[in-house]
């Protein structure tokens, strides 16, 4: 288990510095290839910063509300809230904010910045379709990405990909306006290979920065899985939480794309499209499960 955290770790670190190095390749074709130099760059940047800076602060009200989640008080159902805190006890975690989704889909997640600023979501068809053991590594697995920090990991590639969005697009108005620099005779053959390049680079930037998040976003799913069993010290429990999570075909009612890679599982259900699961923030449950039965 410790072997797994660590790789996953690893793994994750690589692919955040993979991220940085794009935007800043994509930053200096920006800068190369039209006439405005940096000075639109900053303004984007700038831009991407302060709206993924409000979304920071304040994304995980915003993740509740689209969810249709309740708060939960202890006297409303004892058993859930008592699981969550003796868990937390465990963490060494402050208690987070329990909240109910209405809905039959089995599911949950977790958000907010810190663990101080934390939320934890059961939908009422998990608490239903789980037992104690299974409910218990649903939420360990919960739990531990407020405890690894994964939301803020998270909320870090978000504004990243954010930020290419911004710019691809931007350079994309630029060079529609005439703001790509014309090919001279000093540039020659060259010049024009890097200005196609860079337009090619610009187009597909914010599918690659994509691709990037939901890579990033599988690795915490696996991480968590891991850093939930040594909650629990108890592998099964879990694995068959995902099995019977894998069985449930229907979406959530309140499924959202700019929320997906919160869930434990996705929450648009099952897909056999395969440009869908390209773009799926999970990886396939059989294979979680598969690494949580190789952890007994």
């Amino acid at each position: 288990m410790y072997s797994q955290i660590d790789s996953n770790k690893q793994k994750s670190l690589l692919l955040i510095v993979i991220f940085i190095v794009f935007i800043l390749l994509l930053g200096w074709l920006f800068s190369q290839i039209t006439v405005y130099g940096y000075t639109g760059l900053i303004i984007a940047g700038l831009f991407a910063v302060v709206m993924s800076l409000a979304g920071y602060f304040s994304g995980d009200k915003i993740a509740l509300a689209t969810a249709g989640a309740k708060p939960l008080k202890k006297k409303d159902n004892p058993y859930v809230y008592r699981l969550v805190e003796n868990l937390c006890i465990t963490a060494g975690l402050s208690l987070p904010k329990i909240y109910i989704i209405n809905d039959s889909a089995p599911n949950a997640f977790a958000t907010g910045r810190d663990p101080k600023h934390a939320s934890i979501a059961l939908t009422t068809g998990l608490i239903e379709k789980l037992k104690n053991e299974e409910l218990e590594g649903v939420i360990a697995h919960e739990l531990s990405h407020i405890k690894n920090y994964d939301i803020r990991l998270m909320t870090l590639v978000v504004v990243l990909v954010g930020i290419v969005s911004i710019f691809s697009h931007y350079m994309f108005r630029m060079g529609l306006f005439g703001g790509f620099r014309r090919n001279n005779r000093n540039q020659g053959s060259l010049g024009m290979i890097i200005l196609i390049a860079s337009i090619v680079f610009m187009i597909l930037s914010p599918i690659i920065a994509q691709l990037i998040k939901l890579a990033v976003s599988r690795k915490r799913e696996y991480l968590a899985d891991a850093s939930g069993v040594l909650l629990t010290r108890y592998p099964e429990g879990l694995a068959k939480a995902l099995e019977k999570i894998s069985h449930y075909s229907k979406p959530l009612k309140n499924a959202n794309g700019a929320t997906a890679h919160l869930y434990i599982s996705s929450p648009f259900g099952k897909t056999k499209n395969f440009t869908a699961n390209l773009f799926n923030t999970h990886p396939p449950l059989q294979k979680r499960i598969a690494a949580l039965r190789k952890m007994g």
